[in-house]
């Protein structure tokens, strides 16, 4: 989709990180059923999704160190660069060992990739703004990732498990790391126009000096995050939206489906297909809506949750599978408004030379919530059953929207001085 306000290193980014996202989905695909059929054991298969939010928010923690001593664009490069090979080295050790693979070993390199990837997203997303022309390029990239992340997720998961049903896990190994291979060899072309002044350092700096720097590096982007009232905001609302997300976990949604739906596994799919659907339909609305929300982020942000939670309140209420995929699909587009537009915000509330730091913190920030969400919302769904897991879902997205509406005061500060470092 080409466009004047987006530049040639960004289709770069976007095709690197679209190739990247569907290996992801590959591996893990491919990795899963090789543990459930070598172990037999869900718990074995369940730990891997938890390691890897583990490494990740691990690695978010102290990517702001590497951002702060590096460019952007060779972080990236180093990231899928050493993805790849750690990749190939899991793909090849385990055509060799087969079934007697350690899964120890094939856990530490999933762990290492996981802690690769963890400052990819933080990186990608500050890039972002320095890779556009003219500001409504930004809402038009963000709407293009959205739409690529979410085509990947939807069509990914269905097309992997048909790879590797036909060639079988070992095989489905060696085709992502082709896929890996490209998605590094597309980061070459991701150039970085803007130019940072690179952090001073000095031979003669004493360790405490080198000590205080780093952890102002670790540090600055929490900072930022709570001295900006803002940005202070914008991921407050972050962190109410993210407790509830976890609702659409394959094990809630089956459960939903089963018990208040009274239907079987195959309107599970059929509900996970509509949600994926809509939410690559909203991507495209969003995308053609450009000039229509202008610098309206906000109003659209809070139109996109409004509408999210309150259709997610009749979906808990409905008895209809019918009734439940058509609402399903028309969540995706107030989804979708929601989040590309709250990203958009975030991009605009400070410099984009800190930006990569304040990224950093919220992406390991809502790692931990996504995780603390998992066992909350299982709880929750145990104690009071699942119609009211989704009323509560429904209601923490209205809560945010009404945090929003509060503090509006700090939306109009911010766009006289957001761009401002406090």
């Amino acid at each position: 989709m080409k466009s004047s306000f987006l530049t040639r290193p960004f289709y770069f980014l976007w095709t690197t990180q679209t190739a990247a996202n569907a290996a992801d989905v590959l591996y893990i695909m491919a990795l899963t059923v090789l543990v459930l059929n070598q172990t037999d054991s869900l718990v074995s298969a369940a730990f891997m999704p938890l390691m890897r939010s583990a490494a990740q928010m691990i690695s978010g923690l102290i990517a702001p160190i590497l951002i702060n001593r590096f460019k952007l664009p060779a972080l990236l490069l180093v990231s899928q660069t050493g993805q790849f090979l750690l990749f190939v080295a899991l793909a090849v050790y385990l055509q060799l060992h087969g079934d007697g693979a350690s899964f120890t070993l094939v856990f530490s390199l999933v762990f290492a990739m996981s802690f690769l990837d963890g400052w990819t997203v933080p990186a990608r997303n500050a890039l972002v703004p320095r890779l556009v022309t003219q500001e409504q390029g930004l809402l038009k990239a963000n709407g293009l990732i959205s739409v690529s992340d979410q085509v990947v997720q939807f069509a990914g998961w269905g097309l992997s498990g048909v790879i590797v049903a036909w060639l079988g896990p070992s095989p489905t190994l060696l085709v992502t790391a082709v896929v890996y291979g490209l998605a590094a060899a597309f980061t070459l072309g991701v150039r970085e126009p803007y130019t940072r002044a690179q952090p001073e350092s000095s031979t003669a700096a004493t360790g405490e000096s080198v000590s205080a720097s780093k952890w102002h590096m670790l540090t600055e982007g929490w900072k930022l995050i709570w001295r900006m009232p803002r940005l202070r905001l914008l991921t407050f609302m972050d962190i109410i939206d993210m407790l509830g997300g976890s609702v659409w976990v394959g094990a809630f949604t089956l459960a939903f489906v089963q018990v208040a739906l009274g239907q079987g596994e195959e309107w599970w799919g059929f509900i996970n297909a509509a949600y994926f659907a809509g939410t690559v339909g909203g991507g495209l609305l969003v995308l053609a809506l450009v000039r229509v929300i202008g610098t309206r982020y906000l109003a659209a942000m809070l139109v996109g949750m409004a509408g999210y939670g309150v259709l997610t309140a009749f979906y808990a209420l409905t008895t209809s599978p019918y009734i439940a995929l058509v609402l399903v699909l028309l969540m995706g587009p107030f989804a979708e408004m929601s989040i590309v537009n709250r990203r958009t915000l975030i991009q605009r509330s400070v410099p984009q030379e800190v930006l990569p730091n304040v990224l950093s913190a919220q992406a390991s920030l809502l790692h931990l919530v996504f995780c603390i969400s998992l066992l909350v919302m299982a709880g929750i769904a145990e104690r009071f059953g699942i119609v009211n897991l989704y009323l509560f879902a429904s209601g923490l997205t209205l809560l945010a929207l009404g945090v929003g509406l509060i503090g509006l005061r700090a939306f109009r500060a911010g766009s006289a001085h957001g761009s401002q470092r406090e």
